[in-house]
């Protein structure tokens, strides 16, 4: 926190400088330029502006007036001190950030064929077709391509939406009715919601109460609340905007929409809502200071470095990055692993294998539960899988 303190307060320097410096050559400027059109404005009303006489004393007197100002004396003064700033900020950047992070880099087994399908994916995920495609073929993966027409519909729907067409979005629903209703999602519902309201909006009142009959009705039985704020707004038909119900024509209504849809739309092609790419970045960002700082703890050892299966350091990231449930031993404080998984006792509390064994004496003696007077042995604890 000290140095990111540091860091702005020296950035802040330096854009106060700058600013101080923009105003005085702007200052500066505006006295020059006005000289020269004042020695103008003389050249042009005098008695006989052929007269190189008079010409030649109004620009003595100009040139008199540009030395007294001294105008590259105080632009070079400003500037200097802009520099002098600006030289120093580089190198505050660089004692507190380590910009090689190669450093934190160890030598891990990666899976070149996921790692080429989730790049992939992400180029179909963002829309970028022509790109997942390039990499699909350079890569040589044609199986990643199978996801590529689902992606592709689906932004076929979300252009359609952002143009206010929802046609394409309700034939998706209607489709896949029975798989969003298990999701427990009522985006149909909230597709021919803001269809209606659309219909309303342009004044149809007839064509409203049927786009109701038709396709709002089948909702009545679990939604009825909903459909009866929906009724109360054909009393509002020509003045919807500044109704009780105006915040069902505002823009976030389709922003909320087009977000769920996505969503929905990835859930039911069993892919997260956020880009695996994008997120393993993310995280990787906010563990890089953590990992920099290990490795030049570490630099001395670097056998031992490449060789770590686990962290002897915690990289605290956002719950945003927590996908599973973690266990963390209350007896040893360390997180439960494949080699050393959490185990259920008799009296239901849980403890890590390795915490077990050691109470125990490697399995051959009873021993006493650290939470309550219960006792127990390695052969009647159970593991769990979470």
């Amino acid at each position: 926190m000290m140095e990111l303190t540091t860091i702005k307060d020296a950035f802040e320097r330096v854009t106060k400088k700058q600013k101080l410096s923009s105003s005085k050559s702007q200052e500066v400027i505006d006295q020059v330029g006005h000289e020269i059109e004042q020695a103008l404005g003389k050249i042009q009303s005098a008695d006989d502006p052929t007269s190189p006489v008079d010409q030649k004393s109004i620009l003595t007197d100009l040139k008199l007036k540009l030395n007294a100002l001294v105008p590259l004396h105080q632009l070079e003064g400003s500037q200097k001190e802009l520099n002098l700033n600006l030289s120093k900020y580089p190198k505050l950047l660089e004692k507190f950030f380590n910009p090689d992070i190669s450093k934190a880099y160890r030598n891990v087994d990666f899976d070149f064929h996921i790692v080429n399908q989730t790049v992939a994916n992400h180029f179909y995920r963002q829309g970028l077709f022509d790109l997942g495609d390039r990499i699909v073929n350079e890569a040589g993966e044609p199986e990643a391509i199978a996801i590529r027409s689902q992606f592709f519909e689906m932004h076929q729907i979300l252009e359609a939406v952002r143009v206010g067409n929802l046609e394409p979005a309700l034939k998706w629903a209607s489709i896949n009715r029975e798989k969003l209703k298990q999701n427990g999602s009522n985006i149909e519902l909230k597709l021919h919601r803001l269809q209606f309201v659309e219909i309303l909006r342009r004044g149809s009142l007839a064509d409203s109460l049927n786009y109701a009959r038709a396709y709002l009705a089948p909702f009545a039985t679990l939604h009825m609340e909903e459909i009866q704020k929906l009724m109360a707004c054909l009393l509002f038909a020509r003045r919807l905007d500044s109704s009780p119900y105006a915040d069902m024509t505002s823009p976030t209504q389709w922003e909320n929409l087009t977000e769920e849809l996505t969503g929905q739309f990835c859930s039911l092609l069993e892919q997260s809502y956020e880009s695996p790419l994008s997120v393993a970045i993310a995280a990787g960002v906010e563990g890089l200071p953590t990992l920099l700082k290990l490795a030049n703890v570490m630099a001395a050892k670097k056998p031992e470095w490449q060789a770590m299966k686990q962290l002897p350091v915690p990289v605290e990231l956002g719950k945003e990055f927590q996908f599973h449930s973690i266990f963390v031993c209350p007896v040893s404080r360390d997180q439960a692993s494949d080699e050393n998984p959490p185990m259920l006792l008799p009296c239901l509390h849980v403890l890590c294998k390795q915490s077990i064994m050691k109470l125990s004496k490697s399995g051959t003696r009873t021993f006493k539960c650290p939470y309550c007077p219960a006792e127990a042995s390695f052969t009647h604890c159970k593991q769990l899988h979470f």
